[in-house]
């Protein structure tokens, strides 16, 4: 092992932004309260789709945020950061504000760090959907008034160098697309920026899916969301392992991630929230939204394997989950076969049971609800498991919050087209 790849990697920053909160304190105690991020949708008009509910962010008060964030930015970054929030479309203007939380939770505001050894890596891909449905609607019927910045805003890549701007990074920036592993996948490049770039550190961020009512009417025809059962308890319609779970609930959210060289954390005091032992990513070689025990177990034994770590060192997996008929079985199975009888030691649980599904940013979100519970000492619940599946033998913390010391915790995400990647965190002492 090269002394480069030796460096370890700690997370020294987190943020949030989900219908249930924008802190990292109360987004935690939701989690553990059990309560559900799920409603019905407002921000589009469902009246033609199949889609009625989901975790909303489309009323979430950005000016009020952006106003908040303005009077903690030094002056020198006010002006540009008022500017490119105002103007930016809804899901980068979260991505933004979400970032500079990250920004301000890791210390960065504090210190004086070279500009050129940090960078932004957006996990995500096809994130201005509904702004360009809406421009195309514009088109059909006067294309003299589509959006004058489209060509840009409906990019990935503005939402990556939007956050460079306002933070003033001029390290690497760009996106990772993996479908729902899209904030792993990012991770792992951070990872890799910082052992084998000579980079310090890269900011992740989960950026918010902006979804299309054609979006959510063609997952519903596909079958992959919930869209039948619960219009009147939107609430109930995230139920992963339990009988009646029909479909995942599309969801909006944010989620970023600082990602350091540890020395380089210690140097400056920084408050280190967990060390990132690996990430790994395979495929199932499929096209296809058809998990794959074979898959998903060789991503998590290679993970395993890349970090040293034995499997009765983990204490915790964060499931992918999503609360469909066949991947919350499929993980199941391989959290069984790959683990063995140490299965049965495991805690488990599924944030997606409140949180809906965040889809591309899900890994972020996820990722900072589980390093919240290992900090605390307390596994939310996994709601709405009120007739579990047979096949769910495991303690997937159904309906109760556990309290659990955590030491190694893997972070499990599985994306549309057999794209699997995990990650491997420890406590850090």
């Amino acid at each position: 092992m090269t002394d480069q790849a030796a460096r370890r990697v700690v997370i020294s920053g987190m943020a949030i932004n989900v219908p249930t909160g924008d802190t990292l304190d109360t987004y935690y105690d939701s989690l553990v309260a059990g309560k559900s991020a799920v409603t019905k949708w407002k921000f589009v008009d469902t009246s033609g789709i199949y889609s009625k509910v989901g975790g909303d962010l489309s009323e979430y008060d950005i000016k009020g945020k952006l106003a908040a964030t303005l009077e903690r930015l030094p002056e020198h970054m006010r002006k540009r950061t008022r500017k490119l929030v105002r103007k930016a479309p809804f899901s980068t203007q979260l991505t933004i504000l979400c970032a500079a939380d990250a920004w301000f939770d890791a210390g960065l505001d504090t210190v004086d760090l070279p500009p050129d050894r940090m960078g932004v890596i957006v996990g995500g891909h096809n994130l201005a959907n509904n702004l360009v449905y809406t421009n195309n609607v514009q088109f059909q019927e006067e294309p003299e008034y589509i959006h004058s910045m489209l060509a840009l805003h409906g990019l990935d890549t503005d939402q990556a160098s939007s956050v460079g701007e306002v933070l003033g990074f001029r390290g690497p920036v760009y996106t990772m697309g993996g479908a729902c592993a899209s904030s792993n996948v990012a991770l792992r490049n951070a990872m890799d920026e910082i052992r084998y770039h000579d980079h310090d550190l890269m900011l992740v961020a989960g950026a918010p899916l902006d979804f299309s009512p054609v979006d959510l009417q063609a997952m519903a025809i596909m079958g992959a969301i919930s869209y039948q059962s619960f219009h009147d308890e939107p609430e109930r319609a995230s139920r992963p392992y339990d009988r009646a779970r029909e479909g995942f609930v599309p969801s909006h959210g944010a989620g970023v991630l600082v990602v350091e060289e540890l020395d380089h954390a210690r140097r400056r005091g920084a408050t280190i929230y967990a060390e990132l032992l690996g990430v790994a990513t395979a495929s199932d070689g499929s096209h296809l939204p058809a998990p794959s025990v074979e898959g998903q177990v060789r991503t998590m034994q290679r993970l395993l394997d890349r970090t040293g770590v034995a499997l009765e060192e983990v204490d915790y997996i964060n499931a992918h989950a999503t609360s469909t008929v066949v991947g919350d079985l499929t993980e199941v199975r391989s959290i069984k076969e790959l683990f063995g009888k140490h299965a049965y030691k495991l805690k488990v649980n599924a944030t997606k049971s409140m949180l809906g599904h965040t889809c591309w940013s899900a890994p972020a979100t996820e990722t900072v609800a589980s390093i919240l519970q290992m900090t605390h000492g307390t596994l939310h619940p996994t709601i709405n498991v009120d007739d579990v599946d047979p096949e769910v033998d495991i303690d997937v913390c159904a309906n109760r919050a556990v309290k659990h010391e955590v030491n190694v915790m893997m972070k499990n995400s599985f994306g549309f087209g057999g794209i699997n990647c995990c990650a491997l965190y420890r406590k850090y002492n």
